[in-house]
């Protein structure tokens, strides 16, 4: 399982970013995909969550409205959409990988088995 997350860098307060995650080595449309953060100092927390199964997505109370996650199977690729970014949106963020059961999409970090690298999102005020 490989996953390769990229697309951070250094925006100003209220700008956008589109992060993608490409998967490889598994089937991708039995999985969820996640994205995660970690902030200096602060624990890795689950941002955006999505099925390849059916859609189904998930989001943090601070990015919802903010930040959409979609999946294009046919490329194996999750993209998380962030828009309005903030200050405190600045962090590590990491796509992740697991198997999704019972139809359930988790999105707690402890939840996920295949991570990739982290990309560096800087969001200046």
């Amino acid at each position: 399982v490989q996953l390769q997350a990229s697309g951070g860098g250094l925006v100003q307060a209220g700008g956008s970013l589109r992060l993608s995650c490409v998967a490889s080595g598994f089937t991708f449309g039995d999985y969820a995909i996640g994205w995660f953060r970690q902030a200096p100092g602060k624990g890795r927390e689950g941002v955006s969550c999505i099925s390849s199964v059916d859609g189904s997505t998930r989001y943090a109370d601070s990015v919802k409205g903010r930040f959409t996650i979609s999946s294009d199977n046919a490329k194996n690729t999750v993209y998380l959409q962030m828009n309005s970014l903030k200050p405190e949106d600045t962090a590590v963020y990491y796509c992740a990988a697991d198997p999704v059961v019972d139809n359930w999409v988790p999105c707690g970090p402890y939840e996920y088995d295949y991570w990739g690298q982290g990309t560096k999102v800087t969001v200046s005020s």
